[in-house]
């Protein structure tokens, strides 16, 4: 694929969401846009590195354009991690500098980095001197007591003369002491002005805005306004079709037709007969696809019949099959 397709994809990206964007999530996702930027949960380089845990990088073709989050703080195992990631195919490799959670805060990454702009700054320059696909940055705007409107500029020129030339910024704060992760996406106030005037200081940098966005028109109206991208997170799995489904036609400009839920709901059943041959559950697909008609006719007893029966020994396409004969026709069609 072209060297700068998932730069152009970055327009409409899904956020890297712990637990939630794993392989069988994003193959559901390119089901519904063909060119949206999906991203890999966090992956930590010392997983890869020294725990070996090269599973966790399998992905289907189908999903490109596709990028790999990384967290870790040595520059020496994230360049390793990164080529591993290039080597694997991702079509980008990401480092987290905001997720919140405890277990992030331990392993010294995550949000916690954006005290440390210089080791960030190494981290990400190691990575780009070894790994032959783009490296970008995830980031807040800051943590804890620090001032936004100086942390936040200081921390991009630092990464941009590192090499890094696009960037996600979550446009909230992150509290580290006194709030929980969940809490962290919710309870910090939003600050887009202040990415809107980040991209206005620093318009090489191709600037994504994360946090809070729930609807295309949303992503419209900071594109228009000048932003680079938007990325989506919890809106985009709860629900999809409100997102995803659009998002060709509105954001890039696709003149494909679009699929309808029933089309996706149907096409993922190939995929979990593979799955399901392979070993695995059925529930472990099915989980991502509750939000399929969300809003609806109908969702309830879809996410019901799923939630009830996805679970149990056996469980097959079919109960797939029979969730999606209780939607309406008008509305699964």
């Amino acid at each position: 694929m072209p060297l700068n397709a998932a730069t152009e994809a970055a327009r409409l990206s899904t956020a890297p969401m712990m637990d939630w964007t794993d392989r069988h999530c994003r193959y559901l996702h390119r089901l519904m846009s063909r060119n949206a930027l999906l991203y890999t949960e966090m992956v930590t380089a010392p997983a890869l590195v020294r725990g070996g845990a090269l599973h966790l990088l399998r992905f289907d073709a189908a999903e490109h354009p596709v990028a790999l989050q990384l967290g870790g703080s040595d520059p020496a195992e994230l360049a390793e991690a990164a080529v591993l990631g290039a080597e694997a195919g991702y079509d980008e490799i990401n480092l987290n500098i905001g997720c919140p959670s405890d277990r992030v805060q331990s392993g010294c990454f995550g949000a916690v980095l954006m005290e440390q702009p210089d080791l960030v700054a190494h981290c990400v320059a190691a990575m780009i001197a070894a790994c032959p696909v783009e490296v970008t940055v995830k980031c807040r705007i800051g943590v804890d007591d620090q001032d936004p409107q100086v942390v936040l500029p200081d921390f991009l020129s630092r990464i941009r003369d590192a090499g890094v030339a696009r960037v996600a910024i979550h446009a909230r704060k992150a509290w580290l002491q006194g709030l929980s992760p969940k809490e962290n996406r919710d309870i910090p106030p939003l600050d887009y002005p202040l990415v809107h005037r980040m991209k206005e200081a620093f318009p090489d940098l191709h600037i994504s805005v994360n946090g809070g966005i729930t609807s295309l028109d949303q992503a419209e109206a900071f594109l228009a306004a000048g932003l680079d991208g938007v990325m989506i997170g919890r809106a985009a799995y709860h629900t999809p079709s409100d997102i995803l489904l659009q998002a060709d036609r509105r954001i890039f400009g696709d003149t494909h037709p679009a699929r309808t839920p029933r089309d996706v709901a149907l096409a993922m059943l190939p995929y979990i007969r593979a799955h399901l041959d392979e070993g695995g559950g059925l529930q472990s697909v099915t989980r991502h696809m509750l939000g399929l008609f969300a809003g609806q006719p109908g969702a309830r007893a879809w996410r019901r019949h799923l939630s009830e029966n996805a679970h149990r020994p056996g469980a097959g396409p079919e109960v797939v099959e029979e969730a999606l004969a209780l939607v309406p026709e008008a509305q699964a069609a």
